[in-house]
């Protein structure tokens, strides 16, 4: 929010003055003495170190370049700082600087700053805080109170003894504000900033209206945004609650399915300048993709009865399968028999995946993807089914949130409206939903899903946390874990990884899946119970999961299965009829219930021929 300059006070004025640029208000733009000390040691040290800026520099830096420290860059820095010094008073550049300089942990400008460090306005600040948030722009990362408290003291000495050089304060005065005990914002408080949200907006709100960083920024313009406080705090409570000590990074989105709003988010365990996202950042999704082959796959022929046999395989492919591609599950762990989707899905079953995969065609799965929001380049592969190629949590959240939301595609935002400077609506985020696939077989595939939450499934050890119905899938990698899970309300991704790709330990490939059932146990915690509803033209049957055929009273083991109607099994289970051989029948007689249960104890109900 921008701040006029006679609501900024005097002390944060002076104060960032003295440390910044103690000849402001005298030169005409350039510091000689510092650009002569800068160009010594830059000479000195063979390429550019330190810097001499002014305040105008620093802003003509902001307003129009990058960050590098290149010659080119400095010698155009040079002719915007001279125009802005002869189209701008003293006090306009100082205004523009104090509103849009970064202070660290996502704060632009004082206004923010001010909250963000100490839960009030720039204009309540008294002299010691105005001396802390001054120290901060010279390094807003690795300076933050919150992250190293003792630095942040140092710096705001520094900031004080240069206020007594130039006669700002007193030495007494200086000596006070320092040993005032600074109180600062609560938790609470700083997580309601959301960093890489409130970036991903402001690059969202600028897209929007067509603009430079700059106008943005200096335009007065007020972003109205989808962000849930409540939720933002819940997510970053969630990850604080599971995340060790290190260099371990973690992601969190989650959206609303039906409108694509963005209601939490994060995308580090730190906001560093100009702010990391990995929300945004390639990573592969491992078994999490797999649902997107499974879509494909009911598409083209498939159903929740499908059986394929989980064994080691080799898969032919190429031309003339000149190819080879050696399929193994996880641990070597195989069911040495056949298997049906549901149990492929919550078992994270590699061989049922790929060899669908091949199957249905890689082509068919990559063509899904894209429709479901997949941007990031896939390869028609067999390791395709296994998430082999990286993409985004915020490409997935939104490949998820077609599938809760009944095949509907919607645009994911974090942008509602925009005012600009005279509360004039300006921008109102707009969107129609997209059919992208058959609800039913969303709704099918949503239902097995909810297995990886059952005992024998991979996210079965955090199911008790979850007391409604969700569907979800893990993903793990050796660099990567991953858990995406939604209801017919929310949608959440949680990844998990460090970021130079070093292999994760058992321990840390786990944290995914209690990060993510803790937030969405919390942040649905005040919601109706809400299941995904049947659209019509899907029927439920029982089944023999051994035989994948129609269960019967024999069945020993059997499962309610959804299926689209005239694709559900047909035949009696064959392992376990429900009656007597018609031969035998024929000659005992009808009606004999023991005769019935000493052929069952017998034969296990097999017919012979």
């Amino acid at each position: 929010m921008k701040v006029p300059l006679q609501e900024i006070p005097l002390y944060l004025r002076e104060a960032t003055i003295a440390v910044e640029d103690d000849q402001f208000y005298s030169h005409h733009g350039f510091n000689l003495t510092s650009i002569a000390r800068a160009l010594y040691v830059n000479f000195k040290e063979g390429r550019i170190v330190e810097g001499g800026s002014t305040i105008t520099q620093q802003l003509a830096k902001k307003l129009y370049f990058s960050d590098d420290r290149t010659f080119t860059r400095k010698l155009k820095e040079a002719v915007r700082t001279m125009q802005l010094e002869i189209n701008y008073s003293k006090d306009q550049i100082l205004d523009q600087y104090l509103n849009i300089i970064y202070y660290g942990e996502g704060a632009y400008g004082v206004e923010a700053a001010a909250q963000t460090y100490f839960g009030k306005s720039v204009q309540d600040l008294d002299l010691a805080e105005s001396a802390m948030l001054a120290g901060l722009p010279n390094s807003p990362s690795s300076l933050s109170p919150f992250q190293n408290e003792k630095g942040a003291k140092e710096r705001q000495r520094i900031v004080l003894d240069a206020m007594v050089k130039q006669g700002y304060i007193t030495k007494q005065q200086a000596d006070d504000a320092y040993h005032e005990p600074l109180k600062y914002a609560t938790k609470h408080s700083l997580n309601a900033n959301a960093p890489h949200f409130t970036n991903l907006a402001a690059t969202e709100a600028k897209n929007a209206l067509g603009l430079q960083d700059n106008e943005l920024a200096l335009g007065g313009y007020k972003i109205h945004t989808t962000l849930d406080p409540n939720m933002q705090k819940l997510a970053e409570d969630a990850v604080a609650k599971y995340m060790p000590r290190g260099d371990l990074e973690v992601a969190l989105v989650a959206i609303d399915p039906k409108t694509g709003a963005l209601k939490a988010m994060v995308g580090g365990r730190h906001f560093k300048d100009p702010g990391f996202n990995h929300v945004l950042a390639k990573r592969q999704p491992g078994s999490s993709f797999k649902p997107i082959l499974y879509l494909t796959a009911l598409n083209n022929g498939y159903t929740p009865a499908t059986r394929i046999k989980s064994e080691p395989t080799t898969i032919k492919y190429g031309a003339d399968g000149e190819k080879t591609y050696e399929v193994k599950n996880f641990a070597d762990q195989y069911v040495h028999d056949f298997i049906d989707m549901r149990t492929a899905i919550s078992r994270s079953d590699n061989v049922y995946a790929v060899t669908t995969n091949m199957d249905v065609g890689p082509d068919k799965v990559v063509e899904e993807a894209r429709k479901l929001g997949i941007e990031s380049p896939l390869q028609p592969y067999p390791s395709l089914a296994l998430g082999a190629f990286p993409v985004s949590p915020l490409e997935m959240a939104r490949a998820y949130s077609a599938l809760a939301n009944g095949g509907q595609k919607v645009q994911i935002h974090a942008v509602s409206s925009i005012e600009n400077a005279y509360n004039k609506n300006v921008y109102q985020f707009q969107s129609t939903p997209e059919q992208v696939a058959d609800p039913k077989l969303t709704f099918i595939l949503s239902d097995l899903m909810k297995g990886v939450f059952e005992p024998g499934g991979t996210a079965y050890r955090v199911a008790k946390m979850i007391d409604r119905p969700v569907a979800g899938k893990t993903g793990t990698t050796d660099t990567d874990a991953w858990m995406i899970g939604y209801t017919p309300d929310l949608v959440t991704v949680v990844w998990i990884g460090y970021d130079k790709d070093r292999l994760l330990s058992q321990e840390e490939s786990h944290l995914a899946a209690p990060i993510w059932a803790e937030f969405m146990k919390q942040a649905l915690a005040r919601q109706e119970k809400t299941d995904f509803q049947k659209p019509e033209g899907v029927i439920q049957v029982a089944i023999d999961p051994t035989t994948g055929q129609l269960a019967t009273p024999n069945c020993p083991s059997q499962h309610l299965e959804y299926f689209v109607a005239g694709t559900e099994p047909t035949e009696e289970c064959s392992e376990h009829p429900a009656s007597l051989p018609g031969k035998l029948r024929k000659k005992l007689g009808e009606g004999s219930s023991t005769l019935h249960k000493v052929w069952d104890y017998l034969t296990g109900g097999k017919e012979n021929p």
